[in-house]
């Protein structure tokens, strides 16, 4: 599990080095949305539930502020959660994140996406 953590960190390191010739977040902030402020909290627990347990545990971890959450309850935070996540309503967590933070969960789901 540590060298999945650690290549996932490592990928996302190497690809904030090389700018990208499409937007990679496109599917998530519409043209319209520029602003990190106005990333869709819906749209993000939608994205969030879609994804396996692998991935889903790797994007929380990756957020501070959504690993805070989970980590409050321990170990049984983290059982109650691989037996919810794809139920349980994330957008009041996501909520709570700042446009800045919005922004980076959304990139790291698409990286996750696009890592299946």
């Amino acid at each position: 599990m540590s060298k999945l953590v650690f290549s996932f960190l490592l990928f996302l390191c190497a690809s904030s080095a090389f700018p990208a010739d499409i937007e990679s977040s496109s599917a998530i902030v519409s043209p319209e949305q520029k602003n990190p402020k106005e990333v869709d909290s819906s749209h993000l627990e939608k994205d969030l539930q879609d994804l396996n347990w692998k991935q889903f545990r790797l994007v929380i971890e990756s957020v501070p502020k959504l690993k805070a959450d989970v980590d409050a309850y321990g170990p049984l935070g983290w059982q109650y959660v691989e037996a919810n996540y794809a139920k349980y309503g994330w957008k009041k967590n996501i909520d709570k994140l700042d446009g800045v933070q919005r922004q980076q969960l959304a990139d790291l789901i698409q990286t996750a996406k696009s890592s299946q």
